[in-house]
């Protein structure tokens, strides 16, 4: 079997488990790389190039930088200032959030931005009494458009290390910014004129706004069960955790009334008394009331509010799994969530619904917020937990060192200044300045390792070898050339137009580094044998690359929002589509404009 044909099978194969979902992207990233050099496509050497790539080592380096900056205090300074000069309007809110994450998406990885940013957003809009779901999305939005205006996003990275593959000059840091400058300006215009009336209001569709609606959100009301212990209970006397509430009778204790005092949050150590009153969550038409007769008797419901279960002592907050948490795919139960954290889980929000039952074997996904009770003490350690976002605002400002935040600005801006100076060494660059973190003592090496999102490195070392095989064994030429018999009746840009769309329609299923990696080498090649200047044609075809609005599913900060913000797959497309359409017209009339598509 011919090396071109052998590539076009693993190449439809994998595209087909990205989009089943079956295995993970990264996993199917690195059988794409095994099967090509297995095969015999690629030399050993060049299978596992992607790692020694410029662009692999420039994306840990952006990680590593970003958690440094996180580190030092830099990024909860910036979530403060948006508090502060955010306002209570809902579009000049929306304006502040949009230019704010924008604007630090030009520095930092946008998961990044999205994770630092949540918690401060949500706190605005509490406080300016607005519903998360009115921000979240055009935060989400407006990462992606800042990251179109640098080369320091994943996608940006990975064209033009293609690029340089083929011999061709790559992209320095602000070769991105003419093109990308004016489409992130007329994106936030139309979120603020358009896109905003297309989000959703209902409560339904949208996380609560202040703690007294969270029981209603999460419907948690309905499930709670007040019950008394009679007398000779075989619980009295015996600690909860040798109770069996959960284990036997599915219910989750929430708190003890003893004495006239509400005990919040009891620990598992707490010992049932005789007299004890128990407030359970779970599904009352589910526990067999007629076995246990003898051990619980049923009081009368009463109305609940948020307000009932929290107090100066206990918090009733929420969070979201972060996205390199190692929560994900992990149940409650085999992480002893409770004994970690010190906080009881009472729900989970899931694309836009809540779930109650069997908490403790629900396997946590990404974008799940998790409905917390527990210690208010618990909250400061939380905020500074990998695994979770809080998003609730800080109530105090975290101690400040000035010594570490100017050495991180230090070398975060040198690092920007010389990239720009020495746009071939980025990637020695970028490392350097991270490095120069950790010995500085604002970072240890296992905060660095902790922080560069391993998925994505793989995802992208392991397609990169694709590129070279598309390329090596003349199926981009092969695309090429049929592309050149649609240019021979039609105008050359037509085909610009095809690629470019064929590569938006793709980013909206795919990650942005995978279609970068299929799409830039035919791109390449067409453009070539066009006559046309391949740099800026793939600039083109990159840009459609980080349009991923239309669906959640092509970029990590998508789904990380959709929790927080109750959004449904729909709400992507009623306000994206619109958007990636708008952003079509105005890349492909830019972009012969600023980069001219012939030589000379």
């Amino acid at each position: 079997m011919s090396p071109y044909l052998i590539t076009l099978i693993i190449l439809i194969i994998a595209i087909v488990l990205f989009l089943s979902e079956k295995l993970s992207a990264d996993l199917v990233a690195m059988l794409v790389a095994i099967s090509l050099g297995i095969t015999g496509v690629l030399t050993p050497q060049e299978t596992f190039a992607g790692f020694s790539r410029s662009a692999v080592i420039t994306i840990i380096a952006i990680f590593i930088l970003a958690e440094g900056l996180k580190q030092a205090g830099i990024t909860d300074r910036i979530g403060t200032l948006l508090l502060r000069i955010a306002g209570k309007t809902e579009i000049r809110l929306l304006l502040i959030v949009m230019v704010f994450s924008a604007t630090l998406s030009l520095f930092m990885n946008n998961i990044t931005v999205a994770a630092v940013l949540l918690p401060a957003v949500i706190g605005a809009a509490n406080q300016a009494n607005i519903k998360p779901s009115r921000l979240l999305m055009p935060l989400s939005i407006a990462t992606m458009l800042g990251g179109m205006a640098t080369i320091l996003t994943s996608t940006n990275i990975v064209s033009s290390s293609l690029l340089i593959e083929s011999n061709i000059k790559g992209y320095s840091l602000l070769d991105f910014f003419s093109m990308g400058l004016p489409v992130t300006i007329v994106g936030i215009i139309f979120l603020l004129l358009y896109g905003r009336k297309a989000l959703p209001y209902s409560g339904l569709c949208s996380l609560p706004t202040s703690n007294g609606d969270l029981l209603d959100t999460y419907r948690l009301s309905e499930r709670l069960i007040r019950v008394k212990l009679v007398k000779g209970s075989l619980l009295a006397g015996k600690r909860l955790s040798q109770s069996g509430l959960r284990e036997k009778y599915n219910l989750s204790l929430v708190a003890i009334e003893r004495r006239g005092e509400m005990i919040l949050s009891p620990s598992p150590n707490s010992v049932l008394l005789q007299s004890d009153v128990l407030l359970l969550e779970g599904r009352f038409n589910e526990v067999p009331w007629e076995s246990i007769h003898d051990i619980f008797e049923v009081l009368p419901t009463q109305g609940w509010d948020s307000q009932d279960l929290a107090s100066p002592k206990i918090a009733f907050l929420e969070a979201v799994l972060a996205p390199r948490s190692g929560l994900i795919g992990q149940t409650l139960k085999a992480t002893n969530f409770r004994e970690k954290y010190g906080m009881v889980v009472l729900g989970i929000w899931r694309s836009g619904r809540p779930i109650r039952s069997d908490l403790a074997n629900e396997a946590l996904q990404f974008g799940d917020a998790l409905l917390l009770q527990g210690p208010r003490d618990r909250i400061n350690v939380l905020r500074n937990e990998p695994d979770l976002i809080i998003l609730e605002s800080p109530v105090v400002e975290a101690i400040r060192t000035p010594r570490k935040e100017l050495i991180a600005i230090a070398c975060f801006l040198g690092a920007l200044i010389f990239s720009i100076l020495k746009p071939d060494y980025i990637a020695l660059i970028m490392l350097t300045a991270g490095f120069l973190m950790i010995l500085s003592g604002i970072l240890k090496m296992e905060q660095a390792y902790r922080a560069v999102e391993w998925k994505s490195v793989f995802l992208i070392a392991g397609m990169l070898p694709m590129g070279i095989a598309i390329t090596k064994t003349g199926l981009a030429d092969m695309a090429a050339q049929g592309l050149l018999h649609l240019s021979s009746f039609a105008h050359p840009y037509l085909v610009v137009i095809l690629l470019f769309l064929l590569t938006l329609a793709l980013s909206q299923v795919v990650h942005g580094a995978v279609v970068a990696s299929i799409m830039i080498p035919i791109t390449i090649r067409a453009a070539i044998i066009l006559g046309m200047e391949p740099r800026s044609v793939v600039m083109g075809i990159t840009l459609a690359t980080s349009m991923t609005f239309v669906t959640p599913l092509g970029h990590p900060v998508s789904i990380l929002i959709m929790g927080p913000g109750g959004y449904h797959f729909k709400d992507y497309v009623k306000v994206g589509l619109p958007l990636a359409l708008l952003l079509s017209i105005v890349i492909l009339m830019l972009l012969p404009l600023i980069w001219p598509l012939y030589p000379g």
